[in-house]
């Protein structure tokens, strides 16, 4: 390679220290490298933070992204095209940047001008569909793809069809440091005559700690001076959604087996100078990690590279560093066989030695500075390609065509309209109305955002989320009568309920956010009580009649299967329900009133949306679905392209006059939902077109040129008048505003792909 496609400016995008993951610390020691072996390269860094607030980061980071806000995504790919950056290299983890899957990051990808190298820390075998999206899609936006094991390539070349020649095996890297016997630290340590157990890193269920302990009763039979250290913190995801419970069970065992005198936990983030003397006082290393499937393991690259032996069980990763007898591979779960390789080598100690003094010439190989300059032949290699076939400035986007930046998502007045019974119906200006009490509508609203919102971020930086969520739910719980098996509507400020059965509607849409519990809630409660609500209410739907209920339940059908794919229940269910959906379009549709009955009422693209979603279980049922949403988009559309829903003061009868207000924000809701079930069932890019003009009727671009959203309060007007918004910010339309906000997010990285592809 030429040093004329020597790169001057990289940048590198991941985690970053302060910030406390192995990805941070990966990228920052490869970030230190490169500026070592590549003294004449501007090294600079993109972070991406978890926390509103970011982090005191240190000068080499020049910019920082929000993982969840989509817009700070294309500010940083400006940021890097403005700023001449030669490449670009990613530090790849589903789970640390925003959307499905972490599919935010595909539109910083595709608007970026530079060769893009990727180092992927999970190659799955087994992506589920929104995996395989963002994968397929980040191999094509990359120009290099870098796995730290040769079973990466595999599953690269196999599972998603990259070519070979298009991926580089780069070990993990490690410090260089010395080779030095252990007794030495071993006394810094209050360790002397022990041999020294040790596992280390952010601790979590899949790391199989349970069983090194379960393996010392036996080990301790033979050895007696072992001790074992479990060094490292809880990792973050563990700790918000189970605390510490998975320590406290590792603590309960250490008692159960009698073991506490052998045992330490060490429940900090260690710092590199604390770590290094921990690994070198250690004699075996221990990963007794669960399941095959991990690609990279960075703490088991530096323990063995560092010169240590290591007893694990053969997870890719290890069985492919620890072949040929550089260290023991033991089955999982399995204590027995795990305090078998323990004292097979304690009772060899000449064999363990020879094993470490092979790891130590093997790790030489593994040292950041080797590994820097493998990463700059890559980075070289991209740049070269690149000027063979360069790619067209943002993707193929002009300034004036990228899409317009979705508002910050800001929860102040759903907050606002909450307390610990659910959600208030309506407000008066952006006062909860008191004397309106709540409705269950309303709480299936708010609940399916937070699942919506879960769903989007993994990880939400509002804190109350998870609570408002609670909330809500509890108050379907409540609604629920158990001896009808109906839910109840009304509720009154002072608790109690103002009827024995709700309507249809308010029933299937309870079932719809319900179901929707069942299907996306990370929160393993909720989902539980979900899942028994909506088997327990659904079997009243079948002596319904509204036809919008049954669309409801079938939103929440599909959403229930989503997880729980066999049921069936469900099946017939959801087979009735298209059916009475069919028979009602056969009855009244016409060549020029292609619709379900004879007039548009509310919640309109609903009906046409449920048909959508069913499609790939009745094919007639998607080919209603879309030539029902196309007349129904024909008849909301002003001259200018302005979404103007049909109005709820007299709506729109089959031979009279449509109403043109007051327009509802639930209408442009539901056209957003259906348009983008559309958009996935058909990839036509001009459903997504329409489904940000019926958002962009929240901002302005109606009838009036008014926005119906209110930025400084986070409410939403409750509808547009022929002359004015309505100053009232009541639960329904709010609700709508930030489901539609929610739902756009989510689809975004699909709009920013359509035009690349279109261009």
């Amino acid at each position: 390679m030429s040093d004329s496609v020597l790169p001057k400016r990289v940048a590198f995008l991941g985690d970053y220290p302060p910030r406390l993951c192995g990805i941070a610390t990966f990228a920052h020691d490869l970030c230190e490298a490169v500026a070592v072996e590549a003294p004449n390269c501007d090294c600079l860094v993109g972070a991406v933070s978890d926390r509103a607030d970011g982090y005191k980061y240190p000068g080499r980071v020049r910019f920082e992204l929000q993982e969840s806000d989509l817009n700070s995504y294309r500010q940083a790919a400006d940021f890097l095209n403005f700023n001449n950056v030669d490449v670009l290299c990613v530090q790849h983890e589903f789970g640390i940047y925003g959307g499905p899957a972490g599919s935010h990051l595909l539109t910083l990808l595709k608007e970026v001008r530079m060769p893009v190298v990727t180092t992927l820390h999970t190659v799955l075998q087994h992506p589920n569909a929104a995996q395989r999206m963002v994968m397929d899609e980040l191999a094509e936006q990359s120009d290099r793809l870098v796995v730290m094991a040769h079973k990466g390539a595999e599953i690269l070349r196999d599972v998603y069809g990259v070519p070979d020649a298009k991926i580089d095996v780069i070990p993990h890297g490690i410090p260089d440091v010395a080779f030095a016997a252990s007794a030495p630290f071993k006394a810094q340590l209050g360790l002397s005559g022990r041999d020294v157990l040790l596992t280390f890193g952010l601790i979590g269920p899949g790391k199989g700690i349970e069983h090194g302990i379960g393996a010392l009763p036996e080990i301790l039979r033979r050895h007696p001076n072992v001790v074992y250290l479990v060094v490292g913190t809880t990792h973050p995801h563990v700790l918000s959604r189970d605390g510490e419970r998975y320590r406290l069970s590792l603590e309960r065992l250490v008692e159960d087996c009698n073991v506490q005198e052998h045992v330490i936990f060490y429940n900090r983030f260690v710092s590199p100078d604390d770590l290094k003397e921990l690994i070198s006082a250690t004699d075996i290393y221990l990963t007794p990690y669960l399941v095959e499937a991990q690609i990279t393991s960075g703490t088991l690259a530096h323990v063995f590279g560092t010169g240590n032996a290591v007893v694990s069980t053969p997870y890719w990763h290890a069985a492919e560093l620890l072949a040929d007898g550089r260290g023991i591979l033991v089955p999982f779960h399995d204590p027995k066989a795990l305090a078998e390789g323990v004292c097979r080598l304690l009772d060899d100690p000449a064999a363990m030695e020879r094993i470490r003094n092979d790891a130590y010439a093997i790790g030489r190989e593994m040292v950041w500075p080797a590994v820097a300059q493998q990463y700059l032949e890559s980075l070289r290699h991209a740049c070269a390609d690149r000027e063979l076939a360069p790619r067209a400035a943002f993707g193929g986007w002009t300034l004036s065509d990228r899409p317009r930046a979705l508002p910050r998502l800001r929860l102040d007045h759903v907050v606002r309209m909450s307390d610990a019974t659910g959600i208030f119906q309506h407000a008066i200006f952006n006062v909860p109305n008191f004397h309106e009490g709540y409705c269950t509508d309303d709480n299936a609203r708010a609940f399916i955002l937070c699942n919506l919102l879960d769903d989007r971020a993994g990880r939400q930086s509002v804190q109350n989320v998870n609570a408002l969520a609670t909330s809500y739910l509890a108050f379907l719980a409540a609604a629920l009568d158990h001896t009808s098996g109906r839910f109840r509507n009304f509720m009154s400020h002072g608790r109690q309920w103002l009827e024995d059965a709700g309507s249809e509607d308010s029933h299937a849409r309870a079932l719809w956010a319900t179901g929707t519990g069942a299907g996306r809630s990370h929160d393993e409660g909720h989902r539980g009580l979900s899942v028994q609500l909506f088997l327990r209410a659904l079997p009243a739907v079948q002596e319904f009649t509204s036809p919008r209920a049954w669309s409801f339940t079938l939103l929440g059908i599909e959403e229930f299967l989503s997880r729980f794919p066999s049921s069936p229940e469900l099946d017939s269910m959801r087979a009735a329900l298209i059916q009475r959906l069919l028979k009602l379009w056969e009855s009244c549709a016409t060549w020029n009133w292609p619709w379900f009955e004879p007039s548009v009422t509310y919640d309109n693209a609903r009906l046409s949306q449920a048909l959508i979603l069913s499609g790939r279980h009745v094919p007639d049922a998607l080919e209603i679905g879309l030539k029902s949403l196309r007349w129904l988009v024909s008849i909301q559309e002003t001259q200018t392209g302005c979404f103007r829903p049909i109005g709820s003061n007299g709506f729109y009868d089959r031979d009279g006059e449509r109403a043109n207000f007051d327009q509802q924000p639930v209408e442009a809701q539901a056209m957003i939902s259906a348009c983008n079930a559309a958009y996935r069932a058909t990839r036509d890019p001009e459903w997504l077109h329409t489904a940000t003009r019926a958002f962009e009727w929240f901002l302005g671009r109606n009838d009036l040129g008014l926005p119906l959203y209110d930025f400084a309060t986070g409410g939403c007007g409750d509808g547009l008048h022929s002359d004015r918004v309505s100053e009232n910010q009541g639960a329904e339309s709010t609700l709508a505003f930030h489901l539609a906000l929610a739902e756009m997010s989510n689809t975004e990285h699909m709009v920013t792909q359509q035009a690349a592809l279109v261009s």
